[in-house]
């Protein structure tokens, strides 16, 4: 409900940038869409740390609540933005107020047996996708009919309205004190061989798939307002739904796929396919074919980042989970912030064409990168 509330809006900020703003199409549109994407990311890389620090010693649920309150206020105070420069405050505050995903994902990780972990985050990204698949499509044909300044307000309303199951329904095991003196995270991690190489090079990953997602976001957005007159929002939203459908079938169906190949072989091979996708959304001559790109793009994303998150979950000790998955949130979040970056600056020197070569570029680093740097969990 989350995910659903915010991809209900999001998707459409250079279509809000333009229509609702007044920023001229070209360089102006490039740069403030670069900067309003990213100013969330930036934030979130900067608090996502301290929330799990936080989460660790006085709760998971706590964060997770927090996240989806900062999340519904500063979402629907877009509702009233009137310049480009006031959305990218608002877009600041949102990122260091929410981070709804990674307080989720740590408790998940913290309550689910270890034998289960990669299946219970692969469902979590399941319910992400899932929102991300439906949020594009009704936020595309809502904005198409009341505008996007109402899309943002109802985003907010969502994003409250998904906290009341939270606050009925899910129950956190009690936090045990530890006596004598706190063990540091590092030195819990330290205590095992090779686990801070293991958990540099998947939070690593995680952040670079997510440079990647994020650029690809905002240049199928440029690509398709440079090939089409008139419906953006409505194919736009179609595309992303695509993908959402795609990444939440893949997140919930890797394991098997996992269970022959491993999840080293898994994740490698699909940040590969990840690159190609991305470069024919680059070549497609055609709408219908750059939908079909987002569409793959999603799927073999869907892979990566569960397969990922679920090793990072395995190794991860039990009391420092919500302190891992803060530093993967601010790698996911510094992937957010400069993935806008590299699209928007690209796209506005060169094309948006070229960025998307950039872009599979990186994704195929990342095949490289998983392959020679990542291991086995231990089982």
């Amino acid at each position: 409900m989350a995910i659903f509330g915010f991809s209900f809006a999001f998707p459409f900020l250079s279509i809000f940038i333009s229509k609702d703003l007044g920023v001229h199409t070209g360089h102006d549109l490039d740069l403030w869409t670069a900067a309003s994407a990213s100013a969330s990311g930036l934030a979130l890389a900067i608090a996502s740390p301290i929330w799990g620090v936080l989460g660790d010693r006085f709760g998971r649920k706590p964060m997770l609540i927090r996240s989806m309150v900062g999340g519904a206020i500063t979402v629907g105070l877009i509702y009233f933005v009137q310049n480009p420069t006031e959305l990218v405050i608002l877009r600041f505050l949102q990122g260091a107020t929410s981070g709804t995903v990674a307080a989720a994902t740590a408790l998940v990780a913290a309550e689910t047996p270890r034998s289960r972990v990669g299946w219970a985050l692969g469902v979590v990204t399941s319910a992400v996708a899932l929102g991300g698949a439906i949020g594009p499509v009704i936020g595309g044909i809502a904005g198409a009919l009341v505008g996007l300044r109402l899309v943002f307000l109802g985003a907010g309303i969502l994003l409250m309205l998904s906290l009341i199951p939270v606050l009925w329904i899910v129950r956190e095991s009690p936090m045990v004190r530890m006596s004598g003196p706190r063990v540091s995270t590092l030195a819990m991690i330290g205590r095992q061989p090779g686990l801070k190489q293991q958990l540099a090079v998947l939070i690593g990953a995680q952040g670079l798939i997510n440079v990647c997602n994020s650029a690809t976001q905002q240049l199928v957005v440029l690509r398709l307002i440079d090939m089409l007159s008139s419906g953006v929002s409505a194919v736009t939203g179609l595309g992303f739904g695509l993908a959402g459908i795609a990444s939440s079938a893949a997140a919930i169906g890797y394991t098997r796929v996992t269970g022959k190949l491993g999840y080293v072989r898994t994740s490698a091979l699909a940040a590969a396919l990840v690159a190609v996708a991305v470069a024919l959304i680059g070549v497609a001559p055609w709408a219908s074919l750059v939908v079909i790109g987002v569409g793959l793009n999603g799927l073999f994303s869907g892979v990566i980042i569960p397969a990922t998150a679920g090793m990072i979950g395995q190794d991860t000790p039990h009391d420092a989970q919500s302190t891992v998955f803060g530093l993967n949130a601010s790698s996911v979040a510094l992937g957010f912030f400069l993935g806008p970056i590299i699209a928007g600056t690209v796209a506005a020197t060169s094309t948006v064409p070229a960025a998307l070569y950039v872009i599979a570029a990186l994704a195929l680093v990342l095949a490289g990168i998983l392959a020679t740097g990542a291991r086995e969990p231990a089982r």
